[in-house]
């Protein structure tokens, strides 16, 4: 957290706090041959962007509870700040700048370029003609590495065919949102603005920044030219806090130790299955998404990153504070219903202009069926 650092800086505080984490937390030495590999991504406030989120409720539950404990990172929202449309009690200070490091190029349309230079014969796969029904419909989502000389389009994780579908959207498709929609989480935005919430810099590993790929992906004259002047107007008209602010990308030479690109000949590269949580309030372990040492379906072994567990914890301020706009939060049946309080009206709007048909993140399909849970 610091304004104008340079990319070497933010990849090596991202880098050193890596390092600080005990063994367990990183991948394992092998024997036969073969070397783990990981992903590292991380926020010069946290790491990752679902703990930034946790990381910022926490830091409300701590202002919230103290009420004169300074923060580094948010203050309290003046009497004459608080309006309907930002009505958060909370705001990022003005003097902070976010900035985040990854070791791999995000996954979707801002790797296809890499994607393509790794086939053996980096020819376009085929792409069948659209029949008269399709020339007006955007995909709905591309899966994975398919049909990678498609470029521009929301692509759905995992990239690999063998496994399961899902309906979870690419990383470059989530920051790409992250430049209208702010980093904050929909809880999260219950408690702070989103006016100072915005991606500043994403800094990568040369080999994998590839310009074009990134013009396209997130600049203003790529894909996201779709935000048209109107959309803009709408979102300033409403006094939110909501934007269309793109981020820089900057290259970097350092490589990060469990890369895919940092191991012998001799070695054979395969993914951990460890990953990693820290943020200064706490860290964490997890295997295949489950709590080391806890066994899948254990509500015991629920990441404070859950969705369920950031609720609670919003839930959580909003009765330290007695907010009246904010008591319902925590009386709700289901997670659903939160993310449809008039409280997030504007939320929903921006990214109903971005993900719409003439939007720039067109194509994108709604998770369903899986926010029906509630607190108990």
């Amino acid at each position: 957290m610091a304004l104008s650092m340079s990319a070497d800086a933010i990849a090596a505080c991202v880098l050193a706090a890596f390092e600080a984490l005990p063994a367990k937390r990183k991948p394992r030495p092998r024997g036969d041959g073969t070397r783990e590999w990981v992903p590292l991504s991380g926020i010069v406030l946290s790491d990752a962007i679902r703990a930034f989120n946790r990381f910022l409720i926490e830091e409300c539950a701590d202002l919230a509870a103290s009420g004169l404990r300074p923060s580094a990172f948010l203050r309290h929202r003046e009497e004459g700040e608080i309006t309907r449309a930002e009505h958060q009690p909370f705001t990022i200070k003005e003097s902070v700048q976010i900035h985040m490091y990854s070791s791999e190029a995000p996954c979707g349309d801002a790797s296809m370029e890499l994607v393509m230079d790794a086939q053996d014969d980096a020819t376009p796969w085929p792409v069948p003609p659209p029949s008269s029904e399709d020339l007006d419909q955007p995909p709905a989502g591309l899966r994975g590495r398919a049909n990678f000389s498609l470029l521009g389009h929301v692509r759905l994780k995992p990239s690999r065919t063998d496994a399961p579908p899902t309906l979870s959207k690419s990383c470059t498709d989530k920051l790409a949102l992250a430049e209208t929609a702010s980093l904050l989480s929909s809880v999260t935005s219950l408690l702070v603005s989103p006016r100072n919430a915005y991606l500043s810099t994403l800094v990568l590993p040369a080999a994998q920044y590839v310009p074009t790929a990134i013009a396209r992906a997130f600049g203003p004259s790529g894909r996201m030219a779709g935000i048209t002047p109107e959309m803009i107007t709408r979102w300033g008209t409403g006094g939110s806090g909501y934007r269309f602010q793109p981020f820089e990308v900057r290259p970097v030479v350092q490589e990060f130790a469990y890369s895919r690109r940092s191991f012998e000949i001799s070695q054979t590269p395969v993914p951990s299955n460890i990953s990693a949580v820290y943020t200064p309030k706490f860290q964490e372990t997890l295997i295949g998404g489950v709590l080391q040492g806890r066994k899948q379906f254990d509500p015991r072994g629920a990441s404070r990153l859950c969705r369920k567990s950031m609720w609670k914890a919003v839930a959580d301020v909003a009765a330290l504070l007695a907010v009246p706009a904010l008591l319902g939060v925590g009386r709700e049946v289901r997670y659903q219903d939160v993310k449809k309080l008039d409280l997030l009206e504007w939320r929903r709007t921006v990214k109903a202009d971005v993900k719409g048909e003439s939007g720039p993140l067109k194509g994108w399909p709604e998770n369903k069926g899986d926010d029906v849970f509630g607190l108990e």
